[in-house]
C-alpha cells in the first residue's frame, strides 16, 4: 500500500493544470446526522441545495467524523491525525480559569473564552495550503483555543476568520459578540444567560414568552455575509474556504420567516420547555428549519460562485463534525436523525457506534467528479489533510494518518485505509476499530472495562448483535490496532488510565 500511496498522487496530479489548482471549499455542518438529508433519505425536512449537488458531484456512504464531538474532530480534520495520535482528544473547556460558563464574566473577560489551545507548533492543512499559495478563511465556530492565545484561527493559518471563538459562546445564536479575526466585534444582542428557562408563570403556549430568545443579530446569518463578501472579493490566487457552520447544533433558534414554513407542514407534541439548552415554542419546526436555512446557504454560496465565474474550478466538500444530537429538544426519533443507523442517547453524538460517527459527504467538482455518483469507499476526516495538500500540488506531511480521496473523486485506483481508529477519552472512555466489515467498541474505558465489543456491519448495521465470542481471531487481530494505534496525550485531560497512561 505504501509504494501505491506515493505514486498515485504523480499519476493523478498529472491530470490537474497547475495554472488552475482548484479552490477548495469545506462545508461543515454541527451535529447534522447522516440521515438529515433528503438524499441520505430525510424525508420531513428539505434540502433541496444538498442534493442537487450530490446529483452534480458525488456521495460517499461510509465517510466518518474522526471523533464524536466539536473539538476533537476540527482538530482531527484540520491537523490529519486521528485520535490515537491528535492533541485534542475531547472537548476541554478549560475550566481552571475560572467561570467559563458565565458569559456576563466572559463578556468582560476574554481570558474565559475559548476551549483549550493546540500546541504553537501545529502543523494544519490551513498552513500548508497558505504556503502553497491559497487565501485562507474560515467562517463559523472555532474551538480550538481561546483568543487570547496562539492558537487562533489567524494564527492556525488562516488569512481570514469570522465567527464564534469559542463552542461554548454558540451555545447562542444570538450572541454578545463574534470575532473577526483578532478583533471582538459587538452585536445588538442582549445577555441570555445558559440554561435560562421561561419566566415564572409565562404561558409556555404564547409566542410571547419566548421573546427573549429571538433578537436582532441572528449569527449564522452575519457569518454567512462575511463568506459571501468574501467569495466576491477578486484575487489573483486559488483560495480555501473553512465554512465551520454552526447548524443545526442547539439551542433551537432560527429565522422565523423559516420556522413559519414548516408549522404547517410538521406537527408538534408541544413546546420544549429547555433544560440544558433554551425552551422553544415549536420545536419540530424549529429543528428542521435550522437545517433547511443551512442548506439554503449552501446554496447561496454556490450562487456567488457562479455569478463570479469561480464555480467550475471549485471543488466543495459538504459534511458534519459528528453525528446528531439526542438532547435540547430535537426530535430524534421523529426525523430518523441517524437512520439507517440506532438512534438516541448512548448512540449518536457522544458515541463511537455509527450513529455517533458516520456523517454524510457530499462532493462536487465540475468535469472532474462524475455527476450523480456515489462512492462506498471507507473514508474520515483525517483523509482530507493529503487530499486538499494534493488538489493544492503541495507535499504531503508524511505523518499524517490519512489517504487522498483524490483518486476516488478522479475515477481512479483508490488506496484503501487497512482501519480507522477512534478513541475518545469522554462519556465514561470509548476505543473503536473498523477492519473491513468489521467494527470494534469498548465503552466504560475510564472505569476500567477493556471488553471488546465486535459487530459485522454488513449483516447488522444497527450494532445489536456483538459476535466477539464467535470470532476471537478478529477480535485479537482488532485488540492489537487499539494497542499501537494509542499514544498518550500530551494533555492528561485526555488520557486514559486503563490503557496504560500515566494520569500525571
Amino acid at each position: 500500500m505504501r509504494i501505491l500511496l506515493l505514486l498515485l498522487p504523480c499519476l493523478l496530479l498529472g491530470q490537474l493544470n497547475p495554472q488552475q489548482r482548484p479552490n477548495i471549499i469545506y462545508f461543515l455542518a454541527d451535529d447534522l446526522g447522516y440521515g438529515e438529508i433528503g438524499v441520505y433519505g430525510q424525508e420531513k425536512i428539505q434540502t433541496p441545495n444538498m442534493d442537487a449537488l450530490a446529483a452534480e458531484g458525488m456521495l460517499f456512504t461510509q465517510h466518518y467524523s474522526a471523533a464524536p464531538v466539536c473539538a476533537p474532530a476540527r482538530c482531527m480534520f484540520l491537523t490529519g491525525k486521528h485520535a490515537g495520535n491528535a492533541y485534542v482528544r475531547s472537548n476541554d473547556e478549560w475550566r481552571e480559569r475560572g467561570e467559563v460558563w458565565d458569559f456576563a464574566a466572559v463578556s468582560k473577560d476574554p481570558k474565559l473564552e475559548g476551549q483549550r489551545p493546540m500546541p504553537q507548533s501545529t502543523v494544519t492543512v490551513a498552513k500548508l495550503l497558505q504556503k502553497a499559495g491559497y487565501d485562507t478563511s474560515i467562517f463559523g465556530k472555532w474551538g480550538l483555543g481561546g483568543p487570547t492565545t496562539h492558537s487562533v484561527p489567524t494564527r492556525m493559518g488562516f488569512d481570514y476568520f469570522y465567527g464564534y471563538n469559542c463552542q461554548r459562546q454558540a451555545h447562542n445564536l444570538y450572541p454578545l459578540h463574534l470575532w473577526e479575526n483578532e478583533d471582538k466585534v459587538a452585536l445588538n444582542n442582549a445577555l441570555v444567560q445558559p440554561h435560562t428557562g421561561l419566566d415564572k408563570g409565562a404561558d409556555p403556549n404564547l409566542s410571547a414568552s419566548y421573546a427573549r430568545f429571538t433578537q436582532p443579530d441572528y449569527a449564522p446569518t452575519l457569518i454567512h455575509d462575511k463568506a459571501v463578501s468574501y467569495l466576491k472579493r477578486k484575487r489573483d490566487k486559488p483560495f480555501f474556504m473553512y465554512y465551520a457552520s454552526p447548524l443545526p447544533h442547539v439551542p433551537l433558534q432560527a429565522p422565523e420567516s423559516w420556522v413559519a414554513g414548516y408549522q404547517d407542514k410538521i406537527p408538534e407534541t408541544g413546546p420544549y420547555l429547555g433544560k440544558s439548552y433554551f425552551p422553544n415554542q415549536t420545536p419540530r419546526a424549529t429543528y428542521a428549519a435550522m437545517i433547511s436555512y443551512l442548506d439554503w446557504q449552501l446554496g447561496d454560496l454556490i450562487r456567488v460562485l457562479k455569478e463570479t465565474g469561480a464555480y467550475e474550478n471549485t471543488i466543495i466538500f459538504v459534511t458534519s463534525d459528528n453525528g446528531p444530537t439526542y438532547t435540547g429538544g430535537v426530535d430524534y426519533e421523529y426525523f430518523e436523525s441517524s437512520k439507517p443507523f440506532t438512534n438516541g442517547r448512548g448512540r449518536t453524538k457522544g458515541s463511537v457506534y455509527e450513529g455517533g460517527l458516520r456523517v454524510p459527504l457530499i462532493v462536487s467538482w465540475p468535469g472532474k467528479v462524475e455527476n450523480g455518483s456515489t462512492s462506498d469507499h471507507v473514508s474520515v476526516f483525517y483523509d482530507m489533510m493529503p487530499t486538499f495538500c494534493e488538489l493544492a500540488q503541495t507535499q504531503v506531511p508524511q505523518d499524517t494518518d490519512g489517504v487522498s480521496l483524490l483518486p476516488t473523486l478522479l475515477g481512479e485506483k483508490q488506496a484503501q485505509h487497512d482501519f480507522l481508529y477512534w478513541e475518545f477519552t469522554g462519556y465514561k472512555g470509548q476505543q473503536a476499530v473498523r477492519m473491513g466489515k468489521w467494527k470494534a467498541v469498548r465503552q466504560k474505558i475510564q472505569e476500567g472495562v477493556l471488553r471488546t465489543e465486535l459487530y459485522d456491519l454488513e449483516e447488522d448495521i444497527l450494532e445489536q448483535h456483538d459476535v466477539s465470542q464467535n470470532h476471537p481471531e478478529i477480535v485479537a487481530q482488532i485488540e492489537r490496532f487499539m494497542q499501537q494505534e494509542h499514544t498518550q496525550a500530551p494533555n492528561p485531560k485526555f488520557r486514559m488510565k486503563a490503557l496504560g497512561d500515566s494520569m500525571e
